[in-house]
């Protein structure tokens, strides 16, 4: 198990007591594995000192504003692929098998392209495996953390952290791609009504696969511990880079 994996993804779960307390065993856990290199290990130190030392409420206010009400630092990686075209909903189907074929089982209130969960599932991959798959939406990563730098959140050294374990590193035109998308800041509430606005639903043939719903609810729903997985076969691309 790359217990790397497991603990960024816990780093992005919703702040509390219990995350807070955690913080020394996740740094030695990243530590021990050493498969971060030095500099992308250093990049995660603001936010882990954030996380331990920080007021509670002040860390959750900061995660709500950031990845709850902002679409374009959504968590939910098929937001910034397939946004609400019709494609989304198989996309979900296929990575939910991918989850299957490995051992992973996913409650029903969660979504599987939601990061942390992703990355829970990683953290059951042989790593080699892991940073295979973790290629396919290097190029989400490294916009979110170029977002979330100019920010000044200590969140960008999570997602710098996922391109510096991917095989595959992110081509420089997808990134700026999801870089000129709308980008509002959380205190903008016009900008951010006009994001989240639903698209016309549109009946018969033409009718797409609109399956955004409760994104607050299914953030929350998506941290719980990750199950021991007997190891399977590599499962092919459920991550669509377009």
């Amino acid at each position: 198990m790359a217990r790397t994996f497991k603990a960024l993804s816990a780093l992005l779960g919703y702040p509390s007591t219990l995350l807070q307390e955690a913080v020394p065993e996740l740094a030695a856990a990243i530590d021990g594995e050493a498969l971060l290199a030095t500099a992308a290990r250093r990049q995660l130190d603001p936010l882990l000192n954030e996380i331990a030392t920080g007021d509670l409420y002040d860390l959750q206010e900061r995660y709500v504003q950031l990845f709850d009400r902002t679409r374009s630092l959504s968590l939910h990686l098929f937001e910034h692929v397939h946004g609400e075209g019709r494609d989304r909903g198989q996309a979900m189907i296929d990575l939910q098998a991918l989850y299957e074929n490995g051992g992973l089982k996913i409650d029903a209130a969660e979504l599987p392209d939601f990061l942390p969960l992703f990355l829970e599932f990683l953290s059951t991959r042989p790593a080699a495996e892991a940073c295979e798959l973790l290629g396919q939406p290097a190029h989400i990563f490294a916009a979110l953390a170029e977002r979330l730098h100019q920010r000044q959140s200590p969140y960008e050294g999570v997602f710098h952290g996922l391109v510096a374990l991917a095989a595959a590193k992110p081509e420089a035109d997808e990134v700026s791609a999801l870089l000129s998308t709308p980008d509002p800041e959380s205190t903008d509430l016009a900008a951010l009504d006009a994001a989240w606005e639903d698209e016309p639903v549109i009946f018969g043939p033409n009718a797409s696969n609109s399956c955004r719903d409760g994104l607050v609810a299914r953030i929350r729903a998506g941290r719980r511990p990750a199950p021991g997985v007997a190891t399977a076969d590599a499962a092919p691309s459920a991550l669509p880079r377009s």
